[in-house]
């Protein structure tokens, strides 16, 4: 099988400051044998194993209790939210296959005060998560058209040129809500917002996987 995948991680913020540009994180680094710390001794906690990716879903809101993570020393924003765009396209015998998953990190994502979180401001990060779906379906939207025309052996350079246009797209669109918003605190564009991108989930619903 001859497969490729592709991800994009975008971290999206309401704070009091300049907005938390998305990009992706350093590849991961073979750790040295010598490196690998020894089991845990007996009676001493083990850390607790990261929280797994929450997938989008048209039921399932975001809750405060899912942002995990905790600012940096310094971090002058409120909240935080990581999503991602995960791609995959592979050829089997000759017959192309993709899939499209729109998720949201816990453990990247967080709230400054998770105990005095305003609903308003889960808003605004669930509207971050759901302009990321509306992206995952204009990538399947594509991935149709894509598979018409798909040649498996030079799958790789279409496949990237592919995401890579909806991720741009993406990534401007997310700034340009945090700008218009003013990462939330105008009510009025931010209540114009959540509208816009519900209609843009339903205009856009022949893409979205079952629930």
């Amino acid at each position: 099988m001859l497969s490729f995948l592709t991800s994009f991680l975008v971290v999206a913020s309401l704070l009091q400051g300049p907005a938390a540009k998305p990009g992706q994180g350093p590849a991961a680094k073979p750790v040295p044998a010598s490196a690998v710390p020894a089991p845990a001794a007996a009676g001493v906690a083990a850390k607790p194993a990261p929280a797994p990716p929450i997938q989008w879903s048209a039921t399932r809101k975001l809750a405060v209790a899912d942002f995990l993570g905790r600012p940096g020393s310094g971090d002058p924003l409120a909240s935080s939210t990581s999503s991602d765009i995960k791609a995959n396209a592979a050829c089997k015998d000759f017959v192309f296959s993709s899939t499209v998953l729109a998720t949201f990190d816990p453990n990247k994502s967080w709230f400054r005060n998770p105990k005095t979180a305003s609903e308003a401001l889960l808003r605004h990060e669930q509207t971050h998560f759901d302009i990321t779906e509306v992206y995952a379906r204009i990538m399947r939207q594509k991935m149709v058209l894509f598979q018409a025309k798909a040649d498996c052996l030079k799958l790789q350079p279409a496949f990237n040129n592919l995401t890579k246009g909806v991720y741009d797209l993406w990534d401007k669109e997310q700034n340009r809500y945090d700008q218009e918003t003013n990462h939330g605190l105008n009510a009025v564009r931010q209540a114009s917002w959540e509208k816009q991108t519900q209609a843009k989930l339903e205009q856009l619903q022949a893409f979205a996987l079952p629930q």
